[in-house]
């Protein structure tokens, strides 16, 4: 902790340097990325905590990050002794981060930032504190250049290409797509920043962030413009000369605040959730600016009939894969060798087994009792705790595959389990099923259904945190938007071919924790004379473990959901996983 306050004094010293009172650092990178490349874990480097979401304000005299639900316990660990103070954020009655600044400093003080890690959204929302309380944001350079000695740099590996057998839609076929959306705007070509956008629209994929199959880039789409900007040397001979062939213009990723000042005259759409100020500031001037939620990510959020072959491929895989390590962790728990760690590398090594595997899609958590309350812990090797045949290990982990992205949390029983433990997990299980079965009119957003994963858990003044559904790409982001899930309005509307999580939990601290999650497509259920609905199917294959259900408390079409499903995931797995475990699957899956 001693190397973190020394980190806080040199940037102190670089506030004095600069006659700033405070610096508000987003914890993200250029492109809003959630999860980074090692030269972008800015707020990791100053503050010592490495959860994926979290803000960080430092003053002369004080400092402090914000962060969510997810990481409240995790934060107030790992933040000990470091000077910087954990903030609830995103929970009812939190004083966000912009309002904290606005009550800290006196008019007339100046807060900076590094305009090109804080979204455009990011900006008017800090901006509107700080005008009203009479403090004034000033741009500056990256200050962590200044403190970070040996800073990594940008990742160099290449970049590779999937074609449109695997994607659905070829390069072209998605440009005309964009260009037919940018009409609506009257725009003339929209800025590619975030880097799952940029992957999905050049059908390229890459290595430089951990878990994402993304690479560094930014983009430029529309009638007359067709524009990758990344590092030259990161693209192979034959694909460069493809995308040459295809009139794509070529570009040095740092060349594109070059370009983007060359620009006049021009309508450009921007997202302002993703696009950089920086991007913003340097347009505004000589060219009109048409916001709003990225063509693109709405684009590539509606999956087509070829991704959604691939998801389904995808789960077979990971399903086989979690079959044989239930299986492990029933042969191997009662030797008391195993710890959280090195099932997360056992549940690993099954999933490489398979074909077209590439990678885990996030880090694994594995909470034992008490860790399963810390929402995303991921221990190591020396922090994990042993298992034993007793108590609830919970696990949320997926796969990367050359054809899909998966995401699944199982709770399982290893030994006896108490009458809360059942009640608590049959009520989570309840409000997964209500989410799984709904039925919505067009229009419907992710806010409105949120109650129904919640309902059991209150009706017996129960709660969790975070969010109940995200979305999730096509061998990309594990967590991608633009919809959501969440009891927090989001515009966009729930659409036919959107896969999303469905994970609701519940979380007793310093006991255990409990999530149940399947990853689900929106399809279009019927068109009656109040016009279309929508639902869901599910997409996840995995049993769910029916020793900790409470039987009493699931109603007659609970019951029949549940062996339903079971039911479908014996006969897609079945030939799918080794002999030696056919029975194994069909005692999980067996009628109750």
């Amino acid at each position: 902790m001693n190397e973190i306050r020394q980190r806080l004094k040199a940037l102190r010293l670089e506030l004095l340097r600069r006659n700033l009172d405070a610096w508000y650092i987003s914890g993200t990178d250029p492109h809003a990325s959630e999860y980074l490349p090692d030269r972008w874990q800015t707020r990791a480097f100053l503050s010592g905590f490495t959860g994926s979401y979290g803000i960080v304000v430092v003053t002369h005299e004080e400092a402090g990050l914000w962060t969510d639900s997810r990481y409240f316990l995790q934060a107030e660990e790992q933040l000990k002794g470091s000077g910087i103070k954990m903030y609830k954020h995103r929970v009812p009655d939190a004083i966000p981060p912009e309002v904290w600044l606005a009550k800290k400093l006196t008019p007339g003080s100046k807060v900076g930032f590094d305009p090109q890690t804080v979204t455009v959204s990011g900006f008017h929302n800090l901006s509107r504190f700080l005008d009203e309380a009479g403090i004034n944001t000033l741009e500056t350079p990256d200050l962590f250049e200044k403190i970070w000695e040996n800073r990594p740099d940008l990742p160099q590996d290449k970049i590779f290409e999937l074609n449109p057998s695997q994607t659905g839609l070829s390069r072209k076929d998605k440009r005309e797509l964009v260009v037919t959306e940018l009409k609506k705007y009257e725009a003339d070509f929209q800025v590619i920043t975030a880097l799952d956008e940029l992957a999905w629209l050049f059908n390229l994929r890459g290595s430089d962030i951990p878990y994402n199959p993304v690479f560094t880039g930014y983009g430029i789409v529309g009638k007359n413009e067709w524009i990758l900007f990344a590092n030259g040397a990161k693209i192979p001979v034959e694909l460069k000369a493809r995308l040459e062939k295809e009139k794509i213009g070529l570009a040095e990723y740092e060349d594109f605040f070059t370009w983007l000042k060359s620009v006049r005259g021009k309508k450009v759409f921007i997202d302002p959730g993703s696009a950089s100020y920086s991007v913003f500031s340097t347009l505004q001037a000589d060219n009109k600016i048409a916001d709003g939620n990225s063509v693109v990510s709405l684009l590539k959020a509606r999956k087509n009939s070829t991704e959604l072959e691939g998801y389904r491929q995808a789960m077979k895989k990971d399903g086989a894969a979690l079959v044989a390590f239930l299986f492990w962790l029933k042969e191997n728990v009662a030797k008391g060798t195993e710890t959280e760690f090195t099932a997360g590398r056992k549940l690993a090594e099954f999933r490489s087994q398979q074909e077209a595997f590439v990678g885990e899609s996030f880090a694994p958590v594995m909470g034992y009792r008490e860790h399963g309350a810390i929402v995303h812990l991921n221990v190591g090797e020396k922090d994990a705790l042993l298992l034993k045949p007793e108590g609830i290990l919970l696990f949320d982990s997926g796969g990367q595959y050359l054809h899909g992205t998966t995401d699944i949390t199982r709770t399982i029983a290893l030994g006896e389990v108490t009458l809360q433990q059942k009640t608590d997990f049959t009520l989570v299980l309840k409000g997964m099923i209500a989410l799984s079965q709904s039925k919505f009119p067009l229009g419907t957003k992710g806010c409105n259904l949120d109650v129904l994963a919640r309902m059991a858990l209150w009706e017996h003044g129960l709660n969790y945190g975070h969010g109940t559904g995200h979305g999730v790409g096509h061998f990309l982001n594990v967590h991608e938007g633009p919809t959501s899930i969440r009891q927090e309005f989001n515009e966009v509307s729930l659409q036919p071919g959107m896969v999303l999580s469905n994970e609701p939990g519940l979380y007793r601290e310093g006991e255990y924790g409990i999530r149940t999650e399947n990853l689900m497509v929106c399809v279009e259920k019927e068109t009656t004379a109040f016009g279309k609905f929508f639902g869901f199917e599910t997409l996840t294959l995995c049993p769910i473990d029916t020793r900790l259900i409470d039987f009493e408390l699931l109603s007659e079409n609970e019951r029949k959901w549940l062996n339903h499903y079971h039911q479908w995931v014996h006969k897609e797995l079945e030939p799918w996983v080794s002999p030696e475990l056919k029975v194994f699957l069909e005692e999980l899956t067996a009628e109750v």
